[in-house]
């Protein structure tokens, strides 16, 4: 099933995706207290995901999806958690751009663990929706990316049980502010740079997300899965999901082992090689960025203009 949450006429409300229209969850929820959002629905847990399958097989009153908006699927995630450095040649791109040449082994899952790091919910817009340029910083950078959606408390699962915790997946946009104009008459203290970087992650609206969350059950193999991101119709990064360093059942797993994953919870898995920061094409005013995972469809969003002024706190 691919659930939406979407908005008509000034209210939201939540549905399913078919070849022949959205179908709208409350309205045909049978029985009392239905659904109301994909959050909840994922609260519920997979007795909901089953009786919304039933429904979806033989609804006969859709709506067509040019009459609504689609929005971010869970548009408040009760936490969002990414992963810094999970495919290897995305990894020697930062370190050259830094300046130095790094060595991962053949296996650096066996030699290192993940890097997770989590950004606040406001983070999270829906598809064609523009992307907010911050005031603290005037390199905006791009970074498709693969997200987990938690259907299940988790906590200590193996990495064997870790994708029954999962309810399905989809596409997010890891924007990143690359440079932050509040370094500028700035002191060198340790750590400086690691938080730039971390700031640079949770600017309003970086997290672009959906177009819906495809069930698991409709996912073959999650990591085997082709994935593209254009600007402007070009292409700027093409990976597979066969080339995560951890894959989602082993993230999910050492997540759990740190905090407990809830449903509703969104984890960011990484991304491949190709983003700005390497190259120096960093995104302009008016780009317009489509990220492309396979079976999850393609993630829309446009970059709003530049600041007035930019944030000098110690100018």
């Amino acid at each position: 099933m691919k659930l939406a949450t979407y908005s008509r006429d000034g209210s939201v409300s939540c549905g399913i995706m078919t070849d022949d229209g959205l179908l709208d969850v409350p309205s045909a929820w049978e029985g009392p207290n239905p659904p109301r959002s994909v959050f909840e629905i994922l609260q519920r847990g997979p007795s909901c995901l089953a009786k919304l399958a039933q429904l979806a097989s033989s609804a006969d009153v859709l709506t067509p999806p040019e009459v609504v908006k689609l929005l971010a699927p869970v548009p408040r995630p009760g936490k969002v958690i990414a992963l810094a450095g999970n495919y290897s040649e995305h990894i020697k791109e930062a370190a050259l751009e830094r300046g130095f040449k790094l060595g991962l082994s053949d296996s650096p899952r066996q030699t290192t663990v993940p890097r997770p790091f989590i950004m606040p919910s406001t983070v999270v817009i829906g598809p064609d929706e523009q992307i907010s340029w911050p005031a603290y910083s005037e390199t905006i950078d791009y970074e498709l990316e693969l997200a987990a959606v938690i259907g299940k408390s988790a906590k200590y699962v193996t990495a064997d049980n870790a994708l029954g915790c999962v309810a399905g997946y989809t596409i997010v946009n890891d924007v990143s502010a690359r440079s932050v104009t509040f370094a500028r008459n700035r002191g060198k203290r340790p750590w400086d740079e690691f938080y730039d970087w971390l700031n640079g992650k949770w600017a309003d609206g970086f997290l672009p997300m959906g177009p819906y969350v495809l069930t698991a059950d409709e996912v073959d193999d999650v990591q085997n899965l082709d994935m593209t991101l254009t600007v402007n119709g070009q292409a700027r990064q093409k990976a597979n999901t066969s080339q995560m360093i951890y894959p989602v059942a082993e993230i999910v797993s050492f997540l759990s082992h740190i905090m407990t994953l809830e449903p509703g919870d969104v984890i960011a898995t990484g991304t491949p090689a190709g983003v700005a920061v390497a190259t120096g094409k960093f995104l302009e005013p008016g780009d317009r960025i489509e990220c492309t995972i396979e079976r999850l469809g393609t993630l829309r969003n446009t970059l709003g203009p530049r600041p007035e002024k930019f944030y000098e706190p110690l100018a």
